[in-house]
């Protein structure tokens, strides 16, 4: 799916909302490089809803860190929501925290395995009453290699508070 410019998230009120839900967060980051979790400790506060960030790039890391098993990545690709979903996965098993976002996919400027630039996966994982619900999705952001980053931290943020409101409403 093709996104515009993403919406700027108003971190204070997402740092607010991770509190008011006691939700702790890990980042499991590839193609956003930390910036999820830099944006988050860049505001007051930030550092009360942060347990802990990845930032893994290659396969190896991804399965040493975050336990991404090697035949999930020979199977769907490094870029990929059932990646994501193990990165996010692993980011919660491996931490304290109750809710975690990972994010792998192609910045750019060109393509990678035969995979457009600005091709993102994401995946969302929360731990509600000992049992662990994941989200995931695809999205493909237009710009050049930072604003594909900026947009998919965006998103990233931003779809945390949706699949947190379905979790609840369940």
């Amino acid at each position: 799916m093709d996104l515009p410019e993403a919406v700027v998230v108003d971190l204070e009120a997402m740092v607010a909302y991770l509190m008011a839900n006691k939700l702790y967060l890990a980042t499991a980051e590839s193609c956003t490089a930390g910036l999820i979790a830099a944006a988050l400790g860049s505001v007051p506060g930030g550092g009360k809803v942060m347990e802990s960030g990845y930032v893994v790039y290659s396969p190896t890391a991804k399965q040493r860190l975050l336990g991404v098993s090697l035949a999930t990545i020979d199977q769907f690709g490094l870029t990929s929501e059932e990646v994501a979903r193990e990165m996010a996965k692993g980011a919660l098993e491996d931490s304290e925290a109750n809710v975690a976002v990972a994010t792998t996919g192609v910045a750019g400027p060109d393509p990678m395995d035969d995979i457009a630039p600005g091709t993102v996966c994401f995946a969302w994982a929360f731990t509600v009453q000992g049992q662990t619900r994941l989200f995931s999705l695809t999205h493909r952001f237009k710009g050049d290699r930072q604003q594909v980053i900026r947009q998919a931290t965006w998103h990233a943020l931003g779809e945390l508070k949706r699949f947190h409101q379905q979790v609840l409403s369940r």
